[in-house]
């Protein structure tokens, strides 16, 4: 069999890196958020398998970030004027909904404008009731021993 001549390099199809533009957090809170954001988003906001992840990341303090989050993804689908595209459960890239809405969340407390402009971005809507809800869930995640650091 012959060898070729150059390693071919491994790229993503167009269509992919354009929906999928930024590889997803790999570990910690971060990666936490993202699984919980997808499973409710895809399965609604009571599903089990993003409360049982909460569970055991948080143990008995789960239910705040649970409560928070869930508000949190109501607010911005209630109020979103565009449809907020989020990836498959097991995906390992994020697509720019995503990122903004982890980035968002992430900095809700340090840069609100920022956050602001973010929520704008992925919903489409200026409505600030989903920021003082993302600091929320960015200060349950602090408290509880687990801050988000800052995405893409």
């Amino acid at each position: 069999m012959p060898m070729p001549s150059k390693p071919q390099k491994h790229s993503l199809p167009p269509e992919t890196a354009q929906m999928l533009p930024f590889a997803a957090p790999v570990s910690g809170a971060e990666r936490l958020l993202l699984y919980a954001i997808r499973r409710m988003g895809a399965h609604g906001l009571h599903d089990a398998a993003a409360a049982n992840a909460l569970l055991n990341h948080f143990g008995l303090g789960f239910r705040r970030p649970l409560t928070l989050l869930r508000v949190f993804l109501s607010a911005t689908a209630d109020g979103a004027e565009k449809r907020i595209v989020i990836a498959g459960c097991c995906s390992a890239r994020m697509t720019w909904d995503e990122a903004r809405l982890l980035e968002a969340i992430a900095t809700a407390l340090d840069d609100p404008r920022g956050a602001a402009l973010l929520l704008r971005q992925a919903t489409g809507n200026e409505d600030g009731g989903a920021l003082v809800v993302a600091q929320a869930v960015c200060a349950a995640f602090s408290d509880l021993g687990r801050p988000l650091k800052i995405c893409p």
